[in-house]
């Protein structure tokens, strides 16, 4: 039987989706790419993240980007710099627009959960 992880009464996952450019060898495995954020709803802490891309390094290396931000106190601004500064891979701009998503999703869910 398989181990199920415990995120906690207070995570929470949103996710966002995003086309992905024609000619890159994700689009032919997806046609977009899905970003998502495990996000304490009491903090505001990105616990982990989820990237429907082929290359696991890939997956790692936008992980260690996001993953102890703080989406609460310190928005988005600045993950997006940092994909803009240390990610050039052909869907930096797709992985953006997933990301500005879920902080949409996130935003929606705070104010229906005040």
């Amino acid at each position: 039987m398989r181990e199920i992880r415990d995120f906690g009464p207070d995570t929470i996952y949103f996710v966002s989706y995003s086309k992905l450019p024609e000619g890159i060898s994700a689009t032919y495995v997806h046609k977009v790419v899905g970003v998502g954020f495990l996000i304490n709803g009491k903090t505001g802490i990105i616990e982990d993240v989820m990237v429907t891309l082929i290359s696991d390094l890939c997956k790692e290396f936008l992980a260690y980007l996001i993953v102890g931000h703080n989406i609460e106190k310190d928005g988005i601004d600045e993950l997006v710099k940092k994909v803009e500064r240390r990610y050039f891979g052909y869907s930096q701009k797709a992985i953006i627009v997933g990301i500005k998503g879920v902080y949409a999703r996130y935003l929606q869910w705070k104010e229906a959960n005040k």
